[in-house]
């Protein structure tokens, strides 16, 4: 009688362990989660003030834009060092000092950059929406009415920006930064409550009693083999 009540109050111990050690897992989860959703907030947030002030979000995003490239420059340049002596070296040179030459005319320039950046995103759309317009009729795919409605909302873009240019570059880059960052931020927040909702539901499940293991096991009735 002792080997088996001591062996199922082991498994009940052991069982009771490992729901503790989950529950404390799914509490890190949870807490990782938060952070995520916390995290899309604050990009929801920083994108709305960005549609509202697009000038300041375009000279904000050139900003960054500016020093990303900088501090790419150096990166590029101490990788290059690193690797002298190989084939790398000077393509290497080359490259982190067009990086470093473009991030400093980038700050010190932004309103031209914004300028520069407005007028190549006109022309992108343009050719964009041509292409689609003259491949959707040449081709006359299964998605042709999609891609026509592609092709001229891009085309209608690239004019709507270019005629109004340079006075556009002063809310087309902040508009598409602003809205990036909302989405990313939308995106974020439904990452942090789905996985919340997920973990609660298996931490749910996990906690949930289970059939007792601590009683020991019942001695066969008599006559029965």
């Amino acid at each position: 009688m002792n080997g088996p009540t001591a062996e199922g109050g082991k498994h009940g111990r052991t069982a009771r362990g490992g729901r503790r050690g989950t529950s404390a897992e799914g509490r890190k989860l949870t807490r990782s989660f938060s952070w995520l959703a916390l995290l899309g907030t604050l990009l929801v947030i920083a994108g709305i003030v960005g549609l509202i002030y697009t000038g300041v979000a375009t000279l904000t995003s050139m900003l960054l834009f500016g020093w990303l490239l900088l501090i790419g420059g150096v990166v590029g340049l101490a990788h290059a060092i690193e690797s002298r002596g190989t084939n790398y070296f000077w393509l290497g040179v080359v490259v982190a000092a067009l990086n470093l030459a473009a991030g400093v005319v980038v700050i010190r320039h932004p309103e031209g950059t914004a300028e520069a950046l407005t007028m190549f995103a006109a022309l992108l759309f343009l050719t964009g929406g041509v292409f689609r317009l003259v491949g959707s009729v040449v081709v006359r795919g299964p998605q042709m009415g999609w891609t026509l409605l592609q092709g001229a909302f891009g085309l209608l873009l690239g004019l709507l920006v270019l005629f109004d240019w340079p006075h556009s570059s002063l809310y087309v880059l902040g508009t598409f930064f602003s809205l990036a960052l909302l989405f990313d931020g939308l995106g974020l927040i439904a990452v942090g409550i789905g996985g919340r909702r997920i973990v609660s539901m298996v931490s749910d499940r996990l906690d949930a009693p289970g059939p007792a293991t601590d009683s020991p096991p019942k001695a066969p009735e008599d006559g029965q083999k």
